[in-house]
């Protein structure tokens, strides 16, 4: 299932973002997806998920309230809504498909459970 990530970008503390990921192929209404980010010298850490229906989300605590996972199966595409940006939000942020369609916490927030990975894009928040 190839993904394309793209909408990243430069932008100040306290202002908006959003990240789009592209699937062709596969049927993705089938696949649960998620964000992940990698920061410069940090591991790849996970920042939100969405079940293949979207009626389950998940999100890592530090953006809870800020960023909104959502899907628009008809056009193939993830979203990641990010607001109030900090510049600890700085990474490359990676979208990624998870086929078994399970909608169970360590099923979407673990980066192992994934089969198919985006190219990044990179988000750069200035202070």
């Amino acid at each position: 299932v190839p993904l394309q990530a793209y909408g990243g970008g430069l932008v100040e503390a306290g202002d908006s973002l959003g990240l789009s990921c592209a699937a062709s192929g596969g049927t993705f209404s089938r696949y649960g997806m998620g964000w992940f980010r990698q920061a410069p010298g940090k591991e790849r850490e996970f920042v939100a998920a969405i079940s293949r229906g979207g009626s389950t989300t998940y999100y890592t605590d530090s953006v809870k309230g800020r960023f909104t996972i959502f899907r628009d199966n008809a056009k193939n595409t993830l979203y990641l809504q990010m607001d109030i940006l900090k510049p600890e939000d700085t990474a490359v942020y990676y979208c990624a498909a998870e086929l078994s369609g399970s909608s169970r916490y360590q099923m979407l927030t673990a980066s192992n459970k994934y089969n198919y990975w985006g190219q990044g894009t990179q988000v750069t928040v200035s202070s």
